[in-house]
């Protein structure tokens, strides 16, 4: 299984440390970045989580976390916050952070956090693989119709029926070359067992 990457953005270097030891200790990729600056030109990379301090010099966390969601709408932000800033959080919430912490962090609750967060986003991202799929019934290998016309619900077509609406075009029925030699063979059984005598 692919390691989690984590961008961590503090301008504090013991924090940065402390939070990339955290993170190398639980089996997660790390990359630091001392400003909201310097993590932005980072983010030619992917992260599977961005967790940022709030109140940095330059750049905060809410502006980085602001852009960062702006280049990449589906970029996960945990922000790092003191007692004093809880407002700051809820705007960081409302701009789309996935999480806030309060600083100092307790290790365990950090890493639960994570794990929890990056599990329910494994498990949703594996849902719109499933969704994006057709469903097609392994009995009657008819499919259901996600889409049925004047607002109806989904229904169970055949897969001619699916094939007609999704391509817009007629099917005309007949037998590939295997078919034909099966049904073949079925036929001239029936006939030498007397079943056409009439």
């Amino acid at each position: 299984m692919a390691q989690a990457s984590i961008l961590i953005v503090d301008d504090e270097e013991l924090i940065r440390e402390s939070l990339r030891h955290d993170m190398l200790d639980h089996g997660y990729a790390a990359d630091l970045a001392s400003s909201g600056e310097e993590a932005l030109a980072l983010l030619e990379k992917e992260y599977d989580l961005i967790i940022t301090d709030l109140i940095m010099e330059g750049m905060s966390g809410l502006e980085m976390l602001r852009l960062a969601k702006e280049r990449r709408p589906e970029q996960a932000v945990f922000i790092l916050t003191g007692y004093g800033e809880l407002e700051s959080a809820i705007s960081a919430l409302r701009l789309g952070a996935e999480d806030y912490l309060l600083k100092p962090y307790k290790h365990e609750e950090l890493i639960f956090r994570i794990d929890k967060f990056l599990s329910s986003r494994k498990m949703l991202q594996t849902m719109r693989v499933y969704e994006s799929l057709l469903s097609i019934c392994s009995e009657c290998k008819k499919i259901r119709d996600d889409e049925p016309a004047d607002g109806d619900e989904a229904r169970w077509i055949s897969i001619e029926q699916f094939v007609c609406k999704a391509t817009g075009s007629d099917l005309s029925h007949g037998f590939c070359p295997e078919c034909y030699r099966k049904k073949k063979r079925e036929l001239n059984e029936m006939m030498r067992g007397g079943h056409f005598i009439s």
